[in-house]
């Protein structure tokens, strides 16, 4: 990294990028990908990558739905089942795009907290349930790591409130998956026990192409409406496709790349929790949420910014005084925590940055 790179660790993309075999797609792209059809629908299938998905995930193909990265699929779901008047649940801590949807339909939000624990934020699953009883939403978002806080749900009690939430439509948005848990096993499972379940799913953070905007859903039985309004009749983007198929052949790749970003996520905890005043959230993600001293919050901007690395400082009330630190690389990492240290050590002996 030379002195006028900037280095961005504020939007939690997978800074190991795309493993090998994607790059040999984009070098063997022919004609046939770029000027023809899919033909796949020919065989009862919307796409080798549905079909290949549905294999992996042990689901009925027609249960896989593509989409231009998950922001896309989020949308076609609320708009096929929010009406004017009605009401989407969602978190008060996490994207601020959940809190937007339902404007897009004149429809209504209401939001629940995440509760903040000793070491990680956590989800309040009773309170939740009695708001849903009192609110009846057409809709409910649930993210599974959450961003920022980066927790996720027990399967327990994620048990429960699909149990309770069966009258409505509910988004399991779980974007930043493959950090923490990596198994697939218990998806076939929900979707088949609850019907009203669309678990979203994407490649943008786990296989880093957020660029190629590539993110499928899983749906339960019910939601054929979701189904037909989702129904692309020309088949999916055959080169974003190619590449998603290369990710998934690639798992040792992905899998090493995860060890590391787990293990700095460790050295994060470790530096953090060495500074007085400072309290990182343990994190099933690729980013950490730490709450630093107020008087430190414009002194370290000015810093990092001096130092060309960008990580995201909120305005958002329910984050006052936190930032959010994508894990980069092991080198990334290393810049970003040397900076901190810096930026500390010029601090206590009164220095400037």
């Amino acid at each position: 990294m030379t002195a006028s790179t900037v280095l961005y660790l504020d939007r939690n993309e997978n800074l190991y990028g795309p493993a090998p075999n994607c790059f040999d797609v984009l070098k063997s792209v022919s004609l046939q990908e770029l000027s023809v059809y899919s033909r796949d629908f020919t065989r009862g299938v919307k796409s080798r990558l549905s079909e290949r998905l549905a294999a992996n995930l042990n689901v009925p193909e027609p249960q896989i739905l593509l989409s231009e990265g998950s922001e896309d699929m989020l949308k076609q779901a609320v708009h096929c089942y929010l009406g004017p008047g009605e009401k989407v649940l969602c978190p008060a801590q996490s994207w601020w795009y959940y809190k937007a949807l339902a404007s897009e339909v004149a429809g209504e939000t209401v939001t629940y907290d995440l509760k903040e624990g000793s070491s990680a934020y956590y989800y309040d699953v009773d309170e939740m349930i009695a708001l849903y009883k009192e609110e009846s939403p057409r809709v409910v978002l649930i993210a599974s790591p959450n961003n920022p806080t980066g927790n996720s749900y027990p399967e327990e009690q994620l048990s429960k409130l699909m149990e309770a939430f069966r009258e409505s439509i509910v988004v399991l948005d779980e974007a930043y998956w493959g950090f923490g848990e990596s198994t697939n096993d218990r998806v076939a499972d929900l979707v088949k026990r609850y019907r009203n379940l669309l678990v979203l799913r994407t490649f943008s953070k786990y296989y880093a192409l957020a660029g190629a905007r590539i993110a499928y859903a899983v749906v339960g039985a019910s939601l054929s409406r979701l189904t037909k309004f989702a129904a692309r009749y020309l088949g999916y983007n055959r080169i974003s496709e190619e590449l998603a198929l290369a990710a998934l052949d690639s798992a040792e790749y992905y899998t090493s790349a995860r060890e590391k970003i787990r293990g700095d996520r460790s050295a994060y905890y470790r530096l953090f929790d060495s500074l007085d005043g400072f309290k990182c959230f343990r994190s099933d993600a690729n980013f950490v949420l730490v709450r630093i001293p107020a008087a430190l919050v414009e002194p370290l901007k000015e810093h990092l910014d001096k130092t060309n690395i960008r990580i995201k400082f909120f305005s958002e009330p329910e984050f006052k005084e936190m930032i959010r630190i994508t894990i980069g690389t092991r080198e990334q990492n290393r810049l970003m925590r040397h900076s901190v240290e810096e930026f500390i050590d010029r601090h206590r002996t009164g220095g400037h940055s």
